[in-house]
């Protein structure tokens, strides 16, 4: 007997990028389905990360087109779920690339609320946890200050026009598929990179900065958790665990370089994730140290 949950339709947002390629690999795994769209502009997404499936599409569109576009598998697509990935990411690189960050995170993620509300489909957002840990203004960053109006946005939507939606927050994702060589890229994909390539590994000044690094498959497992049982609430998606900039790098046994302070940083970070184990039973199996001690013993040999 196939107990599997049957999803039906998904649309999938960033779906050839870290996260989205995740989600697909899993849902193919653990689910039924009856077909996942995924569209991606490959800004960081990477036609790499595609899954041979033939109940798997992928269509390069922006998400501020969707709802414009004259693709007919878009236009015809009845989605139960709308998984939206797809969004400019970082916190330093959005001083750099403000406009591409607000087109991105504003035009973009209100397109994809008004597609999903007018499929009637459940919008599961990812939430940024830069918003956690500064006490005196939760929007030093461009990119934070965008992923807070969405989030307030949804909300409002929500109660204005019946939008149905969950919201996970995700603390510093690592694992497969994960972004090396780009200006978009996170502290454990830079690390080892340079690792592999025998460079020093630079920490931003002091170092002494902590993070709650999570494992994508952790990511993952609270994510669908969260489409398939969550209610309107947010909901933390973490390890419960923080590590200074400085142990990370010093984990990895090469030689560190620091570098300049840089704007728009938090000083801390630490998940809560006591409402999602509640209501959904996530709890975090993966930790970073291990997930370390792997890679250095995969590469040394």
């Amino acid at each position: 007997m196939n107990n599997k949950i049957n999803l039906g339709n998904i649309l999938i947002t960033g779906g050839a990028g870290f996260i989205g390629s995740n989600i697909i690999k899993n849902i193919i795994k653990n689910y039924k389905f009856n077909k996942i769209i995924s569209i991606d502009n490959y800004y960081t997404g990477s036609k790499l990360n595609h899954l041979i499936n033939r109940k798997v599409k992928y269509i390069r569109l922006d998400t501020r087109k969707i709802n414009t576009t004259k693709n007919i598998d878009i236009i015809k697509f009845k989605p139960k779920f709308v998984f939206h990935f797809a969004e400019f990411s970082r916190i330093v690189p959005s001083f750099d690339h403000f406009e591409d960050c607000y087109n991105f995170n504003l035009q973009g993620t209100l397109n994809i609320i008004l597609y999903a509300n007018k499929k009637k489909a459940k919008l599961i957002y990812s939430g940024s946890s830069s918003k956690f840990g500064n006490i005196k203004n939760e929007h030093l960053s461009p990119y934070s200050w965008t992923k807070s109006k969405n989030i307030e946005i949804i909300k409002n939507f929500s109660e204005w026009f019946g939008l149905n939606y969950t919201i996970v927050y995700f603390f510093n994702v690592y694992g497969e598929n994960q972004i090396k060589k780009h200006f978009m890229s996170a502290v454990i994909g830079i690390f080892e990179e340079q690792y592999l390539e025998k460079k020093e590994l630079t920490v931003v000044s002091p170092g002494t900065q902590k993070r709650d690094f999570t494992h994508i498959k952790d990511i993952i497992n609270g994510t669908m958790l969260a489409a398939i049982k969550g209610k309107r609430k947010e909901y933390q998606i973490g390890s419960g665990k923080n590590y200074s900039l400085i142990n990370v790098a010093k984990m990895f046994k090469c030689k560190i370089k620091f570098i300049p302070e840089r704007k728009g940083e938090r000083f801390t970070s630490l998940s809560n994730y006591n409402l999602a184990r509640k209501e959904l039973g996530y709890s975090p199996k993966y930790d970073l140290q291990t997930y370390i001690k792997k890679f250095l013993e995969k590469h040394n040999n």
